[in-house]
């Protein structure tokens, strides 16, 4: 269940959009860019990495977390909490005291911002009348103590592993290495980020974004996460960036220098290049992935079958 997914702020926390949408594949640059970069002036010009093939993508995680709690709510009921409901909250004995508000970054694609007139009017932040967390969390009601002990198999008398735990199961049946699905390509995705970051091409591209913004009146950032990051932007007491001039300045000057010189473009380039290399260097372990994948996915259509 996702009661737990609570609207309270911590400081890791990253509301993170659609980064690569459902278009078409590579487009060639319009500057002179080299053949399999894409023109990247919108977060949605970024076509899937080929990683993302390995994981179960944002519409059957939804299909798989609904499928789940469905699947648990009618355990519940089976054990005779009748009314429990699909998506609830904590039980009050369980929920947090509250956290300090912290500056959130909305995150369009992996190097920040390309939405130039949202960054005109807020910089790296958001309209203080749009809280981008709001409607988050858990819709149902609080759960008792002994609800949360059947659910989560903390009472005798529940199956093992909980309400919770048996949903899982049910939607895991057949699945050789859930372990190995759900990390597996995360794990690899984090490594190769980390070796594209000292790529000579992907360094040269950076280092012309960074001199574009400093050509602009701006601080001179080692690359486009960094700008974004930058301290001097927040928190404000509502969690949102201060949303300086100097801040609004240097968003608008970051999306500018993105889109002249495509630095996105070539990010996913040189990312797709190393981790189509990366697949066909460790066919077995993904090619495990995909399978268990498609054992889930079936596994959900049935459970869908059954509603």
């Amino acid at each position: 269940m996702r009661f737990h997914r609570v609207r309270w702020r911590v400081a890791a926390l990253l509301v993170t959009a659609v980064v690569a949408g459902c278009g078409a594949g590579a487009t060639t640059g319009s500057s002179g860019d080299r053949k399999g970069v894409p023109d990247a002036q919108e977060a949605d010009d970024l076509p899937p990495l080929p990683i993302d093939r390995y994981k179960l993508g944002k519409r059957a995680t939804k299909e798989f977390d609904t499928a789940r709690d469905r699947l648990a709510q009618r355990c519940m009921v089976d054990l005779g909490f009748t009314g429990f409901p699909l998506d609830p909250k904590p039980p009050k004995s369980r929920r947090s005291s509250g956290a300090p508000l912290l500056a959130l970054r909305v995150r369009e694609t992996p190097l920040g911002p390309l939405d130039l007139d949202r960054a005109k009017r807020w910089g790296y932040g958001w309209s203080p009348k749009k809280d981008p967390l709001a409607g988050a969390g858990p819709k149902g009601r609080a759960m008792t103590d002994k609800e949360y002990a059947a659910l989560y198999g903390l009472s005798d008398d529940a199956p093992k592993g909980g309400c919770a735990g048996q949903g899982d199961r049910q939607l895991l049946k057949g699945v050789a290495d859930s372990s190995h699905m759900w990390a597996y390509p995360a794990r690899r995705e984090q490594r190769l980020g980390a070796a594209v970051a000292k790529d000579r091409r992907l360094r040269k591209t950076f280092a012309t974004w960074s001199d574009c913004v400093v050509d602009k009146g701006f601080k001179r950032y080692g690359n486009p996460e960094a700008a974004q990051e930058d301290k001097a932007w927040g928190p404000g007491r509502d969690g949102n960036t201060t949303q300086t001039k100097r801040e609004v300045g240097t968003a608008v000057a970051d999306i500018e220098c993105k889109r002249k010189h495509n630095t996105l473009g070539v990010w996913w380039s040189v990312l797709a290049k190393r981790q189509r290399a990366d697949i066909d260097r460790n066919k077995a372990a993904y090619e495990a992935v995909r399978r268990d994948l498609d054992t889930v996915r079936a596994n959900l259509r049935s459970a869908a079958d059954g509603y």
